[in-house]
């Protein structure tokens, strides 16, 4: 179903040859002025960042990992090695996954030294993809309809949505980065397509692969030289990070995340083809693989561009994470330009199809990926934006603002998740029970958290750290704060 035959600049813009081409840009490309796509894309930030300040204001983290990443940048901000004692003492960021480009973050921490910085900055990323997508879609196709629905279904894309829920990652730079790259791949701008899928090296370790693809669907579009350089360069780039890079860095000394394969949930071992059998048996990751595709009315298929989320899909599907299989959480974020520029190329080459059934649903295909998206934003995340009771601090939020408030500014202390990423900007952090031989000034614990094995603090807190004696400073009904003496 793949169709990489090549087109006029006028059968591009207008589905066949003729003389309304003659009004066209030089480039071939109908005019898609910026202003709209902007203005969509400033609705869209509102929203992502709206939908996660909240969710920080009133502790709803819904894991650790913003308290990671903000622990890691304010060390680069602070021209250090980004060390991330949440994840244990002294341990080297880097050595987990490859992600230097959360560097760039550091003049933003200057200006607004808090893990909210970062939710903005997502924010910011997520909605600045929109434009590329929206725009691309408009220049492509000749329409601005077309243009704004794309626009619109991208930016309600269930991907983008759960990514936003799961705080901030670092794949927001990968996203406006995959939408310039397929954007490049449509236009035949192959130099630039490369330009714009190098630096995803940068962004994660198992992008390494995905850049390799990119020079895959290039070798397919008839540039063999440029592409079978750039497959080259993506595969050693994955293999350096995760042979030599990470385990390096590593205190283990190997790249931890091949236990997410060869291990089962519960750390028994694993053969290969049991990994393949449990992955072609999931329900859940068909499900999701059903709605990454449905969400562009299945024409992603007729565009090479679809084979850009193979590498992202594959490691998904034979991860025995549980987290990894699902529509949940920020992993499907990646795909989403992805598979909706693949999209604008199904539709350009459905409309010139021979087969009439095809042709007429490539004119209608946009309005029904773009029905679909508003269909199923109505049980997504963003939605609960539009309910009272989402911006109404409720008492745990109140003790957990207390909480956090009887931490004096520049001890360390250890955590529970829902406390760890409001600590990070101005307190060393630990996890609770991931500290080791560390005794931290001050602890801070969500007590439901521990209320079923221990639930006296001061039995707790000598239960983590035998050598040491902590009093409770503060106390509620949920949380505790205790100093050590």
């Amino acid at each position: 179903m793949l169709d990489v035959r090549n087109r006029s600049a006028e059968e591009t813009v207008t589905g066949s040859p003729g003389p309304a081409a003659a009004a066209e840009p030089p480039d071939g490309l109908a005019p898609a002025p910026l202003r709209p796509y902007l203005i969509l894309a400033g609705v869209l930030c509102a929203l992502y960042f709206l939908y996660s300040w909240v969710q920080y204001a009133h502790f709803r983290t819904p894991s650790w990992d913003l308290g990671i990443f903000g622990q890691s940048v304010r060390a680069y901000a602070e021209f250090r090695s980004p060390v991330v004692d949440i994840k244990g003492p002294g341990f080297q960021i880097l050595g987990d996954h490859f992600s230097p480009v959360t560097a760039l973050l550091a003049p933003l921490y200057w200006i607004w030294p808090s893990p909210v910085a970062l939710l903005f900055a997502q924010a910011a990323l997520f909605a600045a993809s929109a434009v590329v997508v929206g725009r691309t879609t408009q220049q492509i196709l000749g329409s601005r309809a077309t243009g704004i629905g794309i626009t619109v279904a991208y930016g309600l894309s269930w991907g983008l949505q759960e990514a936003v829920k799961s705080d901030f990652h670092e794949i927001a730079f990968a996203v406006p980065l995959l939408a310039l790259t397929c954007r490049a791949l449509l236009l035949g701008r192959w130099t630039a397509a490369v330009a714009w899928s190098v630096p995803l090296v940068l962004v994660k370790e198992d992008m390494g692969l995905t850049v390799a693809m990119v020079g895959a669907v290039l070798f397919l579009k008839g540039q063999k030289g440029l592409g079978a350089a750039l497959t080259g360069f993506g595969t050693a780039a994955f293999a350096l990070t995760v042979l030599v890079l990470i385990p390096a860095a590593s205190r283990a000394g190997q790249y931890d995340y091949w236990a997410k394969i060869e291990k089962t949930g519960q750390g028994a071992d694993t053969s290969f083809g049991q990994v393949v059998g449990d992955a072609l048996a999931s329900g859940e990751r068909w499900e999701m693989l059903f709605y990454l595709l449905a969400v562009t009315g299945f024409l992603a298929l007729r565009s090479p561009l679809v084979l850009l989320v193979l590498p992202t899909l594959g490691w998904r599907f034979l991860s025995q994470d549980s987290n990894h299989w699902g529509m949940h959480w920020h992993y499907s974020a990646i795909l989403m330009p992805v598979v909706f520029l693949a999209l604008v190329e199904g539709v350009r080459s459905a409309r010139t199809s021979p087969r009439a059934w095809l042709a007429s649903y490539g004119k209608v295909a946009v309005p029904v990926a773009t029905a679909v998206a508003l269909v199923l934003a109505a049980n997504l995340p963003l939605r609960e934006l539009t309910k009272p009771e989402t911006y109404r601090t409720d008492a745990r939020a109140e003790q957990a603002r207390a909480a956090v408030g009887a931490v004096p500014d520049g001890v360390s202390v250890e955590a529970d998740v829902s406390l760890l990423a409001h600590l990070t900007a101005e307190h060393r952090v630990y996890w609770a029970g991931s500290s080791g031989e560390v005794d931290p000034d001050y602890l801070a614990y969500d007590l439901r958290g521990w209320s079923q094995q221990i639930s006296d603090p001061v039995q707790l807190a000598s239960q983590l750290h035998p050598g040491a004696r902590y009093e409770i400073v503060h106390r509620s009904e949920g949380f505790a704060v205790l100093k050590k003496v």
